[in-house]
């Protein structure tokens, strides 16, 4: 199965917010994305980013403490999972992890190798890396899902 991949240079937070829009009118109810990079590499500004692009009014913190953070946009499910603090992907399975990755619902989640072998393939994969004062954003696209 081939990929299609994506660079982008965000210069600042506004970049990262109006990536995380685009991302909201390209991906579709059902997928599921992977958000990886380092501490501070802009993984939670992008997902609120995304959601405001979908209608969303609220704040948007990561979910660190509490695994996954619920919103419904235009009646659409969307759980944004920080696995940061995950100690054992098995734990996943005390919270019903498979029940969120319904078909229906958009899935995205930090530090998805914490969830490795409960969580399923991704259809979108964000790599964002600090550089200078912005960052950089790799999007790696399952095929078929761009």
């Amino acid at each position: 199965m081939g990929t299609t991949t994506e660079q982008h240079r965000l210069a600042d937070e506004d970049a990262t917010l109006a990536l995380g829009a685009d991302l909201a009118r390209r991906l579709k109810p059902g997928a599921c994305v992977y958000l990886r990079g380092d501490l501070g590499a802009g993984k939670t500004t992008l997902v609120r980013g995304l959601l405001r692009a979908l209608g969303h009014q609220g704040a948007v913190k990561s979910p660190t403490y509490t695994l996954v953070e619920p919103y419904e946009t235009g009646g659409v499910p969307i759980y944004h999972f920080d696995l940061y603090r995950l100690g054992d992907p098995e734990e996943l399975e005390m919270i019903g992890i498979r029940d969120y990755f319904d078909g229906r619902a958009l899935c995205l989640l930090e530090w998805p190798e914490r969830g490795r072998g409960m969580i399923p393939a991704p259809d979108l994969t964000v790599t964002l890396a600090v550089e200078g004062r912005g960052r950089h954003a790799n999007l790696e696209w399952a095929h078929g899902q761009h």
